[in-house]
C-alpha cells in the first residue's frame, strides 16, 4: 500500500498539481475515517499524559521507598521511624509500615489495659498482617491507576486503525464501480487515507504497549518490596513483642 501512495503522489505531481499534504488528506477524508483518526489521536494523547504522569509517580515511589528502607534498618526504635514518616509521603512501603505500626500500637495498648495482659495473643498477629495487607493492596491499586488504559490502547488501536483501512479500501472499490475506471487518480485518495489510519493506529499502540510493560515491571518491584517488608516487620514484632 505504501507503493500505491507513492504512485498516487507521483501521478498527481506529473499532472502539474500540488501533492496533497497529510492534513489536507485528513480534512478531505470520509467522515468515518476522520472519526477513526480522531479516536486514535485522542487515545494517543491520553496515553502520553498517563505515561508522563505515571513515570513521575513510579520513579518517586521507588526512590522514596529506597530512602525509607534505609532509615528503617538504621533506626533502633519504631516510634522514631514513625515520627519521620512525613518525609516519605510517596513511599508505598512507608504507608505499609504506618498501617502496621498503628495496628501494633492498638494491640499493645489493649494488652496493657487487659487484666491479665493476654488480650494481645488472640488474633493479634492476624490483625497486624491484615492491616498491612490492606495497605499493600491500597498502594498497588494507586500505582496501577490508569495503567490498564495503556493495555487497552495497545490492544485496540491497531484494530481501530485497521477498520479505517478497510473502510478506505471499500470506498476505493465503490469509486471504481461508480466511475468504471481503476486509475490511481480514482482510488488514490481513499487508499492514502486508509494508510494514514493504519499508521496512526500503530503510532498510538506501540508506545502504549511498551509503557504498559515497563510500568508493570516497576510496580511488581515495588509490590515485592512491600511484601518483603511486611514479612520482615512481622518477624521483628514477633521477636520483640511477646504474645503475638
Amino acid at each position: 500500500m505504501n507503493d500505491v501512495m507513492q504512485v498516487y503522489l507521483a501521478v498527481v505531481a506529473q499532472a502539474g498539481e500540488e501533492p496533497p499534504g497529510l492534513f489536507e488528506m485528513i480534512l478531505t477524508a470520509e467522515p468515518i475515517i476522520q472519526l477513526v483518526l480522531l479516536m486514535l489521536v485522542g487515545m494517543s494523547i491520553t496515553c502520553w499524559a498517563i505515561i508522563v504522569s505515571k513515570a513521575r509517580v513510579v520513579r518517586r515511589a521507588a526512590q522514596q521507598t529506597e530512602d525509607f528502607l534505609e532509615l528503617f534498618w538504621k533506626s533502633r526504635r519504631l516510634d522514631h521511624v514513625y515520627e519521620q514518616l512525613g518525609e516519605f509521603p510517596h513511599a508505598p512501603v512507608a504507608q505499609v509500615f504506618k498501617a502496621g505500626y498503628v495496628e501494633l500500637s492498638k494491640l499493645t495498648n489493649n494488652a496493657q489495659q487487659a487484666a491479665d495482659g493476654a488480650g494481645i495473643s488472640m488474633g493479634g498477629s492476624e490483625n497486624l498482617e491484615r492491616s498491612m495487607r490492606r495497605a499493600r493492596s491500597t498502594q498497588i491499586s494507586a500505582l496501577e491507576r490508569m495503567v490498564p488504559f495503556l493495555a487497552t490502547t495497545g490492544a485496540t488501536a491497531p484494530f481501530i486503525g485497521l477498520f479505517g483501512t478497510v473502510w478506505g479500501i471499500l470506498r476505493a472499490f465503490q469509486r471504481i464501480g461508480e466511475s468504471g475506471q481503476a486509475s490511481i487518480q480514482v482510488v488514490g485518495p481513499d487508499i492514502a487515507n486508509a494508510l494514514v489510519a493504519t499508521a496512526v493506529g500503530l503510532v498510538a499502540a506501540i508506545p502504549a504497549v511498551m509503557a504498559f510493560n515497563y510500568f508493570n515491571s516497576r510496580i511488581r518491584v515495588v509490590a515485592g518490596d512491600m511484601e518483603n517488608f511486611s514479612s520482615d516487620f512481622m518477624n521483628i514484632v514477633k521477636r520483640h513483642f511477646r504474645g503475638l
